[in-house]
């Protein structure tokens, strides 16, 4: 018989199993129920032709953080729809964060907030709503 994993190991759990935010260099700097806050540092080949950071590489940051921070609950739970608004260009060498500042849980419909930040300076904001299955995290 397998053993519920605990809500607060799973993202250290998906981030083990996932080669793409393995890749962008992703921490996992806290973990919360309902709350995750990531970082990363911007490196060259995630630039675009204007020498800035692309933005699929800031909203791959705050998805991560979007799925880490909805499958805290203990059930898989999936993406069903996403949107960011970019507020501030990144270069090279910048470490950014996202971290879920809002989780509210509507029956199996889960909506979240993600702000992504330079230091103090709010670069983008990601909003994400989540469908939770009924299949437990082990």
């Amino acid at each position: 018989m397998t053993q519920k994993l605990k809500g607060t190991d799973i993202p250290a759990k998906m981030l083990s199993l996932d080669p793409y935010s393995t890749w962008l260099g992703i921490e996992i700097l806290s973990v919360e129920i309902g709350c995750v806050k990531l970082g990363m540092t911007i490196r060259p080949e995630m630039l675009n032709s204007m020498g800035k950071a692309h933005g699929g590489i800031t909203y791959s940051l705050a998805d991560t953080a979007f799925g880490f921070s909805s499958n805290t609950h203990g059930k898989f739970a999936v993406s069903i729809e996403t949107s960011i608004n970019h507020i501030e260009a990144l270069e090279e060498g910048d470490y950014i964060t996202a971290e879920c500042t809002l989780d509210k849980t509507k029956t199996k419909v889960g909506f979240n907030i993600v702000e992504v930040k330079k230091g103090d300076e709010l670069v983008a904001l990601f909003k994400g709503v989540v469908y939770r299955t009924n299949k437990d995290w082990e």
